[in-house]
């Protein structure tokens, strides 16, 4: 029996107990001092998200379910319901652990969380090589296609990131080409943002930092991302790629419905404004 599981059993006991005794009216038996401490201590470990699973295990199990293997089976082995885990990378682009794995082409990760109770669904089955369920469900859900995955990814890029994995047998290859085929002659299963091309001058005009109360952490950070796009964050989260989709205003990826709209003075921007589809939040250049 793990430690964890021994005090959240005394801690169960030990309240039940003293409820009881207090309930019949009964002469108190008082705990001792050591068990007394033990309860505090028990205490003062529970997260404010309990019973909830805290946003650190979850974050890490979606993160590392994208290339990780054996850490996603030290997370999974431990802790279950991390399989199920979804994570909101920013704006509401959802990804569970799954997602991650299937866009990504991680069938081995995507075993091991379907064991543990993960949910399949289409984007799943695309990067599996299903044929049969794919075209079953497509046809039955006519422009379900259309639909992208985590981050805007499209179910065709789901064929061809898996298709890009060198540890493909021969047959499975040939039913991933074969989906792909298929999601090719449907003409939408990869439908991109359609954006404005945008000079690095130009986009240059967009980074800096954005306040938007007193708290230190209260700014959002816009700058180029390691791969050269342009993208939005708060300190120590990840970035989101912003997308140009009308002269100043802005998508982040895997939330198409969202606007980051900036407000231009000589040539560089000075306010932004997240809207959902109503103003979130708006925030000033810091600096001026």
């Amino acid at each position: 029996m793990s430690t964890e599981q021994s005090r959240r059993q005394f801690f169960t006991t030990a309240g039940s107990s003293i409820g009881a005794v207090a309930l019949l009216g009964l002469p108190p038996s008082h705990p001792s001092r050591a068990a007394l401490s033990a309860l505090a201590q028990t205490t003062a470990e529970v997260s404010d998200r309990f019973p909830r699973q805290d946003d650190d295990a979850v974050a890490e199990m979606v993160t590392v379910a994208h290339f990780n293997f054996e850490r996603a089976k030290e997370l999974v082995s431990a802790r279950p319901a991390l399989a199920k885990a979804c994570w909101d990378w920013g704006y509401g682009d959802w990804e569970s652990a799954l997602g991650a794995a299937s866009h990504t082409g991680r069938r081995d990760i995507a075993e091991l969380l379907l064991e543990h109770g993960a949910r399949p669904n289409l984007f799943t089955f695309v990067m599996f090589g299903k044929v049969e369920a794919v075209q079953q469900i497509l046809r039955a859900v006519p422009g379900l296609q259309r639909v992208p995955g985590p981050h805007g990814i499209t179910l065709l890029q789901h064929a061809k990131n898996r298709l890009a994995r060198p540890e493909l047998s021969a047959p499975e290859r040939a039913d991933l080409e074969t989906i792909a085929t298929f999601l090719e002659s449907l003409g939408d299963a990869d439908l991109k943002p359609k954006t404005i091309e945008l000079s690095e001058s130009d986009a240059a005009a967009y980074t800096g930092e954005y306040v938007f109360g007193d708290n230190e952490n209260d700014r959002l950070i816009v700058e180029f991302n390691r791969q050269g796009n342009l993208a939005i964050k708060r300190k120590g989260q990840s970035g989101r790629v912003l997308h140009a989709i009308e002269p100043y205003t802005f998508s982040p990826a895997g939330a198409p419905a969202v606007r980051i709209h900036f407000d231009m003075q000589n040539g560089r921007a000075s306010i932004l404004t997240v809207h959902d589809p109503m103003p979130l939040v708006k925030a000033v250049r810091a600096g001026g």
